[in-house]
């Protein structure tokens, strides 16, 4: 049988053996076994321990817990409220604008988080029942809410992009620099659709509001400001050479650990041992998945699947970009069914190739994947944004909520296609601090 059909036949299986509800690592490991045993032999299943094991060896790796126990120091604090409480305070006269303080109150909680989902619940359960009350549709507040949640993925710091990095060999330094502005794009763009849905519309009028001063304001932006600086320091002793992203990660873990317990009196051990055991368990499901992984992509590399795709495209001869908007389908299509980071380890070390030889920026890549993802969490069947949305409104319904989000879809797609029109927005500024 030739490479070819056996890969489709593992897209079969892969389809098949995820859609059963299986564990995506566990899944991942069933077909890796069953395809090396069925065309290489039982005898080269001695190698699939180490193999397992070899997936997590690289150091990096330390990372992804570290930046993991971080994001959920700060999803059990009330930061997110602080975050948009603040914002509110100086938004709050221009249309649209609780909607747009909760996509800005997202954005820096992504910054903080690095999750998706965290994001989601910190800001949502006070933001949706707000706008509400102030006469904003249903389907926009928990929408909205979705969307801006997605933007922990792509603002530093980022799990996703920390595994790309790894699965790529690329600097996760650069990829973190990538994701700044086109992160900050989304931002915009999804407040532009925001403000000007509550002009056309005449909802979220604010009237017999009080007031609120300068030193109001700055008095309620204070308690958000010691977060905001460890994740401007993070940022610094990455890029200022001072440290690993492994050793930044630790230290932003432990500064957050310690700001959670000063600044909002987080001193209870019972609250502390949560914090620990939720990051942990999330940082295990994802190293069983990476592991996985790579035991999944031994068995594609040894029956030659991944060669003969990248040959199979590469010999298509087609216009570049028509290549790109076939990747793009597929990667969309991936993000429906499986989460960002099984998709990214498993299509990684198929894509990478292509990419490459199509002249393609590695980073530039990197956020069009991202982004790519980000449609998958508000999308069905999957769509992890929308449950954990659903669980903060259940009144409102998913149908509702995902018409909400369908809005915010089509400005990621547009900030795709502004992404290939300008790659500079997500290579610009590493360049400019990294050369």
């Amino acid at each position: 049988m030739s490479p070819l059909a056996i890969g489709a036949l593992i897209g079969i299986a892969s389809v098949v053996v995820l859609a059963s509800g299986i564990p995506v690592a566990f899944g991942l490991v069933v077909i890796a076994l069953a395809f090396l045993a069925l065309f290489d032999g039982v005898g080269s299943l001695v190698i699939a321990g180490e193999l397992f094991f070899s997936g997590l060896a690289d150091f990096t790796l330390v990372s992804i817990p570290m930046f993991i126990a971080m994001g959920a120091a700060v999803a059990a604090s009330p930061a997110g409220g602080d975050l948009y409480g603040a914002l509110d305070r100086w938004l709050y006269r221009i249309p649209g604008g609780l909607a747009i303080s909760n996509l800005g109150a997202c954005a820096l909680f992504a910054a903080l988080s690095g999750s998706s989902p965290a994001t989601c619940a910190a800001i949502g359960k006070m933001g949706i029942p707000e706008m509400r009350k102030r006469g904003y549709p249903a389907g926009l507040a928990s929408g909205s809410i979705a969307a801006g949640g997605t933007l922990g993925i792509l603002i530093p710091p980022s799990v996703t992009m920390i595994v790309y990095g790894i699965s790529t060999g690329t600097s996760i330094g650069r990829l973190f620099i990538a994701g700044i502005l086109p992160g900050l794009m989304l931002t915009a763009l999804f407040s532009a659709w925001s403000m000007f849905h509550a002009w056309r519309d005449g909802f979220g009028r604010i009237r017999e509001r009080r007031r609120f001063n300068l030193m109001e304001n700055l008095r309620h932006g204070v308690r958000v400001l010691p977060f905001l600086l460890i994740v401007v320091g993070i940022l610094y002793v990455l890029y200022g050479g001072v440290a690993t992203p492994s050793e930044a990660a630790g230290v932003g873990a432990m500064l957050c650990l310690i700001m959670v317990a000063v600044v909002y009196r987080i001193w209870n051990p019972v609250r502390l041992w949560r914090i620990i055991s939720s990051s942990t368990r999330e940082s295990v499901m994802i190293m069983m998945i990476i592991a996985a992984a790579a035991l999944f992509s031994y068995m594609l590399s040894s029956l030659f699947v991944t060669q003969s795709i990248a040959q199979w495209i590469a010999a298509m001869e087609v216009n570049r970009w028509l290549l790109l908007a076939m990747i793009n389908v597929f990667l969309l299509v991936a993000g429906f069914f499986l989460p960002p980071v099984a998709v990214i380890l498993m299509t990684a070390p198929i894509l990478m190739p292509i990419v490459l030889q199509a002249g393609f920026d590695p980073y530039w890549f990197a956020v069009v994947l991202t982004i790519n993802m980000e449609i998958g969490l508000i999308t069905p069947p999957v769509g992890l944004n929308l449950y954990v949305i659903d669980g903060i409104a259940p009144d409102v319904g998913l149908p509702k909520i995902l018409r909400g989000a369908l809005p915010y879809v089509l400005l990621m797609v547009l900030g795709i296609v502004l992404l290939c029109i300008f790659p500079g927005i997500a290579t610009w500024l590493p360049t400019v601090l990294l050369g």
